[in-house]
């Protein structure tokens, strides 16, 4: 290919593509490397906002501290179950939804399209959705964190954009093989449909990861809080002595922002692990969910 000479015009873009990426990439990055550097930094230094990018006083002890308490530890167990069981149920329940959907001789299938479409356009509201939880007995319970939020329509349209997307050749040849259509959406949809599940399934786990305020709504018992509510008490409510509960007043004051900062890194690195690893299944499903074939 021959060389083409940058024009002018084009050299400006660049230069200031460059410089906006790379502001775009500091004001993301900055708040997560402080908080870093701050989780494992002298309290005393962030006391006197002398704590950057760096740590200041190298130490372990707020993490030492988060490790021990039976309250953090359990919290974050809670989380991980909420998770991981709200990930399956929602990834079940929306390819239960969408399958259907996909296949033009379905019956009724612009009415079930309408009904799925109606809660992208009118929520239920918070008080009819809390008088259902309760009526159906499921407070302090770990359905009352799954199932009322278990199902996004957007989602549903999406993974259904897929499923159009898969050849109705491949269905139809194994028909004539005698498959059922369970056996069909198990053995053939599915295994062809891996990136876009993998992608809605981290969408399903990242925002039940980060969901607090149904655990707020519905669950008084403190033993079944999930992290992340556990994190609003201490960094919002400031309530770090409901943490603390071992420590003498002078330390926990010592202590307090370290821990803080601390317990926010170990509610974000678990996502942030588990990102690269499936980094190829979300841009490949992204794409492919987007564009209807």
């Amino acid at each position: 290919m021959p060389y083409q000479r940058l024009t002018a015009s084009r050299i400006v873009f660049n230069v200031f593509n460059a410089l906006f990426m790379t502001l775009v990439v500091i004001l993301t990055l900055y708040p997560f490397l402080y908080i870093l550097a701050a989780s494992f930094s002298d309290q005393l230094f962030i006391q006197q906002g002398k704590v950057g990018i760096i740590p200041r006083g190298f130490n372990l002890e707020a993490y030492k501290l988060v490790f021990e308490f039976p309250m953090i530890g359990r919290s974050y167990w809670n989380t991980v179950v909420y998770t991981v069981t709200g990930t399956l149920v929602s990834v079940l329940l929306t390819v239960c939804a969408a399958y259907p959907l996909s296949r033009k001789s379905m019956l009724g299938r612009k009415f079930f399209t309408g009904v799925i479409l109606l809660p992208m356009i009118f929520a239920g509201g918070i008080v009819p959705t809390f008088l259902i939880v309760n009526a159906m007995g499921m407070r302090n319970t770990i359905w009352a964190i799954i199932i009322p939020g278990a199902v996004s329509s957007f989602y549903v349209f999406i993974q259904r954009t897929f499923f159009e997307a898969i050849p109705q050749e491949l269905e139809e040849a194994a028909r004539i093989d005698g498959c059922s259509h369970m056996q069909i959406l198990l053995r053939m949809i599915l295994p062809l449909s891996l990136p876009s599940l993998v992608t809605i399934g981290l969408f399903y786990a990242v925002g039940q990861w980060n969901s607090f305020f149904p655990a707020m709504l519905y669950l008084s018992d403190k033993s079944m809080h999930p992290i992340q509510l556990l994190l609003r008490d201490i960094v919002i409510m400031n309530q770090t002595d409901s943490v603390l509960t071992g420590a003498a007043a002078d330390e926990r004051a010592m202590i307090g922002e370290s821990v803080k900062f601390a317990t926010i890194m170990v509610a974000t690195v678990p996502i942030l692990l588990v990102y690269p690893f499936i980094q190829k299944f979300f841009v490949q499903g992204a794409m492919v969910g987007s564009i209807k074939g």
